[in-house]
């Protein structure tokens, strides 16, 4: 059994995939082929963002509206403390300073009410309203922008955190990278009114190609212009006319003619994920012993995984590997305690929630074609197992 079978999906699109890469092999146009700019096109007019840009992975995604935005060393960045570390790299990367915000225990998306401490926090200086970086700086922090994330396919609190974010004059980012194709109120992850939103094309993502690959949206066409010219070495009229300092994050003709054959079925897909979610959760409903993912009501996920909280994980994992079945932990570390951050000197009573989900969460495959015997084969063993 496999955690995410690719191969699956592969052989249901295969001859698609294989013509459009041939297409591209034979008018050779390897670096922004005509593919690429279709794809842009297909993806906004998917989500309903007026401005799509693709780039070369999700952590580009991410760093070309912070760059286009001028953030930098002084800027405080506000992001979720349990996620992927590119959310709060790219940050850093900038010289700028993230400030990790604890989550809420249902969806595991930023919790808006401590974002709202932190920002008191930053703005005073004041590390009582709420954990602050122990820094060598004497120099207070400007807060800048916050990027929520749509862990595992679920939307973050948007409406709760644009307003929150707006109040205090801050950039919202969206980092939907494992939530492309989910709903919030009727509108799709990367058009839910935030400034930006960047997502990923990493192969095992909801809409995923065979290597590295992102994208960008955004309503403002200044910030689409200078994020085109960010991406392509800060190029101006042609390419030898560098006006700004930029990057090389276009994303290859070949991976956008890939991700052109799997729009014509991630439609399909996103409800046979519902559909597979539905099986584990009414199979998994009278287990007591787990607590079960939980999606908001008028939000649609778009399941990048099937997340489970277990206080015994570590016997589960054991019973589950015995029956030959993978599991995957998002995420064993909270970002404010990896190695990259220990110079911030937090503690795991700083941020309750995360350090209580890192050692409790656990996931068990998920994918469109997981057939409902290996759903009940899980989930029988699941149940099965004495805690």
């Amino acid at each position: 059994m496999q955690f995410v079978d690719l191969n699956a999906q592969f052989e249901r699109i295969e001859q698609e995939v294989r013509n459009r890469i041939d297409a591209v092999l034979k008018h050779g146009k390897y670096i922004m082929g005509p593919e690429v700019n279709q794809l842009e096109k297909e993806l906004a007019s998917f989500c309903g963002a007026s401005h799509a840009l693709s780039c070369a992975s999700g952590t580009d995604a991410l760093l070309l509206p912070l760059m286009a935005w001028g953030i930098g060393p002084g800027d405080a960045v506000f992001v979720p403390n349990f996620t992927f570390f590119a959310t709060a790299e790219v940050v850093s990367l900038l010289g700028a300073t993230p400030i990790f915000v604890d989550v809420d225990p249902v969806t595991f998306c930023m919790d808006p009410d401590k974002l709202q401490d932190a920002i008191a926090a930053v703005e005073t200086g004041n590390a009582s309203l709420h954990p602050l970086p122990q820094l060598s700086t004497s120099h207070r922090l400007v807060p800048r922008a916050v990027i929520p994330v749509d862990l595992f396919g679920i939307a973050a609190h948007y409406e709760k955190i644009i307003p929150v974010a707006k109040s205090a004059g801050l950039y919202v980012l969206q980092d939907a990278a494992q939530s492309f194709g989910c709903e919030w109120d009727g509108r799709r992850a990367c058009a839910m009114g935030c400034d930006a939103a960047a997502t990923s094309f990493f192969p095992a993502k909801p809409l995923g190609c065979y290597g590295d690959g992102g994208a960008v949206f955004t309503e403002d066409p200044e910030l689409a212009e200078v994020m085109k010219s960010l991406r392509v070495h800060g190029k101006g009229a042609h390419k030898y006319d560098n006006i700004r300092i930029g990057m090389n994050g276009r994303l290859d003709t070949i991976q956008a003619a890939i991700l052109l054959a799997k729009l014509e079925v991630f439609e399909d897909e996103l409800e046979r994920r519902q559909q597979v979610a539905d099986l584990y959760q009414s199979r998994l409903a009278a287990c007591s012993n787990l607590t079960l993912p939980s999606v908001p009501i008028g939000r649609k996920s778009a399941w990048a995984q099937y997340s489970l909280l277990s206080s015994n994980r570590e016997s589960v994992l054991e019973a589950l590997k015995e029956r030959g079945i993978p599991t995957a932990i998002y995420y064993p570390t909270p970002l404010p305690f990896l190695t990259a951050y220990k110079s911030y000197n937090y503690h795991p009573d700083d941020f309750p929630v995360a350090s209580r989900l890192s050692e409790e969460i656990f996931s068990v495959p998920f994918h469109p074609y997981l057939s409902e015997d290996s759903v009940a084969f899980i989930a029988d063993t699941l149940t099965s197992i004495e805690i």
